[in-house]
């Protein structure tokens, strides 16, 4: 971030009479006060002694052009790169073997190219994120036009699951936590319930409770985001 140049005038007052200090504000200071000044030796006369009124020294703003301000940060978040916005991921769970998460209409698992294997995770603010899914990188508008997260309730007593959706940071059910374990590895939850894997159903979202977690992933840089990043 470049530094922003204040410019400091000093302050002046004006002096009448003939004994009257004069006192230019301090650029540090919050104001400069002007007081009248006694004498043992001299009278002075009532205009003499009349005092103009302090002025309070105010910073002029910054000129134009000069310097440039960043906005502030995002409160909280991450600092690794591969959540910052701008690195293609790909992400595999801790406990698996071979196979990478892949986004093929539901979120789940391949062990070959199928699906959409490359992720960004957006920053929304905090620990949360709006992760968007790409194809291959083979400059296609199709695989260059992302598709997010969505967690979906069927509404049954199927268990949660995760689906490409049109990508829409103000739906709770696109919006992720993405929480540090240490060492590169993260739990992905959103609200209540963390993306676990289950021998029968594959990727699911499921409430803990009690139970402890036992799935956790790690994200691989693949580079830079691709342009446009975002949908």
């Amino acid at each position: 971030m470049s530094k922003v140049k204040w410019l400091t005038g000093a302050t002046m007052l004006a002096c009448t009479g003939a004994l009257v200090a004069c006192q230019s504000g301090s650029p540090a200071g919050p104001t400069a006060s002007a007081g009248p000044t006694a004498s043992a030796s001299v009278t002075a006369s009532p205009a003499a002694t009349a005092t103009a009124p302090a002025s309070p020294s105010v910073a002029p703003p910054p000129v134009p052009g000069n310097s440039s301000v960043a906005p502030p940060p995002v409160p909280g978040g991450s600092t690794d790169a591969v959540l910052s916005g701008k690195r293609e991921v790909t992400i595999v769970r801790v406990q698996a073997s071979e196979s990478g998460v892949s986004l093929d209409g539901r979120l789940g698992e391949a062990d070959d190219d199928s699906g959409r294997q490359l992720f960004v995770p957006t920053p929304l603010g905090g620990d949360t994120y709006l992760i968007k899914a790409y194809g291959k990188s083979n400059n296609h508008p199709a695989s260059d036009e992302p598709t997010c997260w969505q967690v979906l309730n069927p509404g049954t007593s199927a268990p949660l699951t995760v689906e490409g959706a049109v990508c829409d940071q103000a739906k709770p059910a696109q919006r992720f936590t993405i929480t540090a374990k240490g060492k590169g590895v993260y739990a992905i939850s959103n609200s209540s319930a963390y993306l676990q894997f289950s021998s029968t159903r594959g990727l699911i979202m499921e409430e803990l409770g009690d139970a402890p977690l036992r799935t956790t992933f790690r994200f691989v840089d693949n580079g830079p985001a691709r342009r446009p990043a975002g949908g």
